[in-house]
């Protein structure tokens, strides 16, 4: 008999009014009680900052959790006076949807956001719920039977539906809770702040490395591949690679030596093919340059090795920026210096360690060159809005004062001669 024809036989012969009564109230009960038990639990949890692999996945397994915890503890104290089926159903429906929050999560964490991840919770909650569903009625078992005689041999190996859809199954959840601890370990080296970013990003990627490799070794002996037959591939694997794959092969490698050597660091300020900007992010196959006006570049990694690169921040963050004035040929070029120094001093963001300084760099046509010069130490806040505010305040202080700021001035000679016909 099916799970559902021994509960309604045993509702139709068994089971008396008092206790449906008791079933249903127990079931409510402990409902209730996991909803207001997690509730609890939840708040604990968050406002306390700790076990950061709890959240968002505490919140959504703990109700089920406990309440199913209850039901199962107060069937065994049922079964002494009468049947059970109805929390026997309970039960069943709890476990699933406890399974489906706990795997929505687990694909939270190992899926990027979009639609195929939307489209894999939908998916493992259906399957799910029609698993039970087969089950309840007994129809699963014929399920299994059926799904096995549609089967073909390859050589000595007998290839069944049923035996590809738990091999499937089997890879998908080991590769699922493998990411799924990947992240974690991640989350927890990547907030390690006492160990420097290149260090942490170098440790997270082995980490994932090493897991994606073991959920492959778990997952391949449980679908019945064995392990050695790896071998094969590993040859065939080096072939593609020396043949085909060398560039995304040396942009791989080109990627850890750039975390290991620390010569391009996440935040530094680099100039890569007149391509100037800061270093977002060193993934394992490129680097993200955002530029100073909001542009991101993907540059490969191996560019970063074979190429020079400029790091204007590599042993010191501390910049240099030049600022160019013009001033006439009668302007009291102390009283310029010291215009120009107070209207950098002004900007909270110029260090005043090295001070700012001022000098002539060259006599032009219509009047004097000066340049300014002034440190900072956050380039990677960009420089044209600085710029424009010490001369902004150097242009307000000149026309204070009287300092004429020239243009292009051009004589005239007229020589008197012949008439022009």
């Amino acid at each position: 008999m099916s799970p559902l024809e021994k509960t309604l036989e045993a509702i139709a012969t068994q089971l008396t009014a008092p206790s449906v009564a008791a079933q249903v109230g127990v079931i409510v009960a402990c409902l209730a009680a996991g909803w207001f038990v997690g509730g609890a639990l939840r708040k604990r949890v968050r406002d306390q900052g700790v076990w950061a692999f709890g959240e968002g996945g505490f919140d959504r397994v703990a109700h089920p959790l406990i309440a199913l915890g209850l039901l199962a503890v107060s069937r065994v104290f049922l079964r002494k006076w009468f049947a059970t089926p109805f929390v026997d159903l309970a039960i069943a429906l709890v476990a699933a949807f406890a399974i489906i929050r706990f795997t929505v999560y687990v694909l939270r964490h190992a899926l990027p956001q979009g639609a195929f991840l939307r489209g894999s919770e939908r998916t493992v909650a259906y399957a799910i719920w029609l698993g039970i569903a087969l089950h309840m009625t007994g129809i699963l078992p014929e399920v299994w039977e059926t799904l096995d005689a549609i089967s073909f041999s390859a050589g000595r190996q007998r290839i069944s539906v049923l035996l590809v859809l738990q091999g499937v199954l089997a890879v998908a959840v080991t590769l699922a809770i493998a990411m799924w601890i990947a992240r974690l370990v991640e989350g927890r080296i990547l907030s390690a702040e006492r160990v420097e970013m290149s260090t942490r990003v170098v440790i997270a990627k082995v980490v994932r490395a090493l897991a994606l490799l073991l959920a492959v070794l778990v997952a391949l002996p449980i679908v019945g591949i064995d392990i050695t037959a790896l071998s094969v591939f590993s040859g065939a694997l080096g072939v593609g690679v020396g043949l085909g794959l060398q560039k995304i092969a040396s942009n791989y490698v080109s990627g850890f030596i750039i975390l290991l050597d620390r010569s391009v660091r996440i935040g530094d300020l680099v100039t890569i093919d007149n391509r100037q900007g800061v270093v977002k992010a060193i993934e394992s196959r490129y680097t993200v340059i955002r530029s100073l006006d909001g542009t991101e570049s993907i540059v490969p990694n191996e560019t970063l090795i074979t190429q020079i690169v400029t790091n204007h921040s590599f042993t010191d963050p501390k910049v240099l920026i030049k600022v160019k004035m013009s001033v006439g040929y009668d302007s009291d070029i102390d009283r310029v210096y010291a215009i120009l120094i107070d209207s950098a001093r002004a900007q909270d963001r110029v260090l005043a360690e090295p001070p700012p300084v001022a000098w002539i760099s060259a006599l032009g046509e219509s009047g004097i060159d000066v340049e300014l010069g002034f440190w900072i130490a956050d380039p990677d806040q960009g420089q044209a809005a600085l710029r424009g505010a010490v001369l902004r305040g150097a242009l307000e202080a000149f026309r204070a004062e009287g300092i004429e700021i020239p243009f292009p001035k051009r004589d005239i000679k007229v020589v008197s001669g012949s008439a022009v016909p």
